[in-house]
């Protein structure tokens, strides 16, 4: 196993998770790959990705559902400041992990500001990143609010739905 993978495995024992990473023999870089090598639906995969909060210089996290695109304004509108999306550098820095790999929570830096997809709570098993473009893991999504402390919302333009919640 990698390092990357191997410090993410650390990660997710500390906090009580008994689950695997599994790394993969392909790329599970993009959600389509990491759902074809996976065997699961593309919705499964919860990817994380990191954006620049331009008034404090913070990372915000969004973890999304594969399909989805996440909606800059909305996010912008849930921080209550404006975002941009982070190059490669910021990602490294404020998570340690490079992008294609970052899993959604064991960073390097406290991230504050968590929103995560509410599409993804509809399924009993999500699958996301541990650490390296290869490796993956899987968690139950409730498990994975209650670890990050996110907020759950929709992330994609359209209305909110009333199962918007901070859990």
């Amino acid at each position: 196993m990698s390092s990357s993978a191997r410090r993410f495995q650390d990660i997710l024992a500390a906090s009580g998770i008994a689950e695997q990473v599994a790394e993969l023999p392909q790329s599970t870089r993009t959600a389509a790959e990491a759902a074809a090598a996976i065997g699961c639906e593309i919705a499964q995969i919860a990817k994380s990705l990191i954006f620049w909060r331009l008034d404090t210089d913070q990372p915000v996290l969004v973890i999304a559902s594969g399909p989805n695109r996440v909606d800059e304004q909305v996010v912008s509108d849930l921080v209550g400041a404006e975002i941009a999306k982070a190059d490669a550098d910021f990602v490294r820095a404020a998570t340690g992990y490079a992008i294609g790999g970052v899993p959604p929570f064991g960073h390097a830096t406290l991230i504050e500001d968590i929103f995560i997809d509410q599409d993804l709570l509809r399924f009993d098993v999500i699958w996301a990143a541990a650490g390296t473009p290869r490796s993956v893991f899987p968690i139950h999504p409730r498990r994975l609010v209650e670890i990050t402390a996110g907020q759950v919302h929709r992330v994609t333009a359209g209305k909110q739905s009333p199962i918007d919640q901070h859990v």
